[in-house]
């Protein structure tokens, strides 16, 4: 043991690197725990008692030098790298190209930081569904034509297994496990068994929201659309409901904003008519309450959905729908400003 001592004590003293990867292999080597000095402190147990004192002395010595010796080394290549670190103030500069996120990120964000505000928090749900959450506990008819091949993509030709339409399956989803109060938003992506064109696709993004309580009405619905419209386009935006139709609401709505390009006055991009469709909203039906374990009779609720790429394409003006997959370097380089 004394004799391996004095010859590391010999070899450590004479330490030499030419690089910080040389230097870290000769700490590895002598002061890692399974490293040299590690093996004879394992072995310091079979030193007879005579001789643990002087062998002790030793081994401390060497650990010491050791640590000392590759920490002079250390701070040597630590100031020869700052000697050579001078700045070269004739070198032009280049700019670090950045990445950029891409627009739906960004109006994903803006538009659930604002429901934020309102109370919502965030749900999120598989995108491979069953047809109980996507149409059956909505109120779909078994024959109505969102259930068609035409509409929906099915898995393996099951019938009961869909890749989702509508973010309203997370909707169904927090319903079956929470009672009320339920205020939140569920963003998403969605697909449908739709033709490719600039105004079209097989998959895009949604945003639905869900509020169920006790006395909750369409005066509730229509100041958070005013706000989210206000907040999203600007004070002056101006909102108006028109009649419509959908399975899991009654009754049910589709909301238009003032054109934010011509301000109302009428324009190509609203045809003329100074108002811009966003989003399909309405009071939530009592069967997809009951549906979901929640009665109708003491609670109510409203719920709301917007496309993503809708939204983006009236903030931004994005004519070309294809545009958001493509992934083209220019287009997504065009939003750097719009973090």
């Amino acid at each position: 043991m004394i004799e391996k001592i004095k010859a590391l004590l010999d070899e450590t003293a004479h330490l030499l690197a030419s690089n910080t990867e040389e230097l870290e292999a000769l700490r590895i080597k002598y002061l890692s725990k399974k490293g040299l000095i590690a093996a004879l402190m394992d072995d310091f147990r079979n030193v007879p008692s005579d001789q643990k004192r002087e062998v002790g002395m030793m081994l401390n010595e060497l650990k010491q030098q050791t640590q000392d010796k590759i920490l002079s080394l250390k701070e040597q290549f630590e100031n020869t790298n700052t000697g050579h670190a001078e700045t070269d103030l004739s070198r032009t500069a280049y700019p670090i190209p950045l990445g950029t996120r891409h627009p739906l990120s960004i109006v994903k964000e803006e538009i659930c930081d604002i429901f934020k505000r309102l109370g919502f928090s965030i749900a999120e749900g598989p995108e491979i569904e069953d047809d109980w959450h996507v149409f059956s506990s909505l109120n779909f008819a078994e024959d109505h034509p969102a259930r068609d091949m035409q509409d929906t993509f099915f898995i393996q030709s099951n019938p009961e297994v869909v890749l989702r339409t509508h973010t309203s399956s997370v909707q169904t989803r927090v319903m079956e496990r929470t009672q009320p109060p339920i205020r939140i938003i569920c963003p998403g992506r969605v697909y449908r068994n739709e033709a490719i064109s600039y105004r079209a696709h097989c998959f895009f993004h949604q945003v639905e929201a869900l509020y169920v309580d006790k006395d909750v009405s369409f005066a509730d619905l229509k100041q958070a659309l005013l706000f989210f419209a206000k907040e999203m386009f600007g004070e002056n935006t101006k909102i108006r409901l028109r009649p419509s139709y959908f399975p899991f609401t009654e009754p049910s709505a589709e909301m238009d904003i003032s054109c934010n390009i011509c301000g109302g006055e009428g324009c190509p991009f609203c045809k003329y008519t100074g108002w811009v469709e966003i989003l399909g909203c309405g009071m939530v039906d009592p069967n997809v309450l009951e549906n979901c374990g929640i009665d109708s009779k003491i609670y109510s609720g409203y719920a709301l959905g917007m496309g993503i790429e809708r939204i983006t394409n009236l903030k931004y003006q994005v004519k070309d729908l294809r545009m958001f997959s493509e992934n083209d370097k220019r287009f997504l380089e065009e939003f750097q400003s719009a973090h």
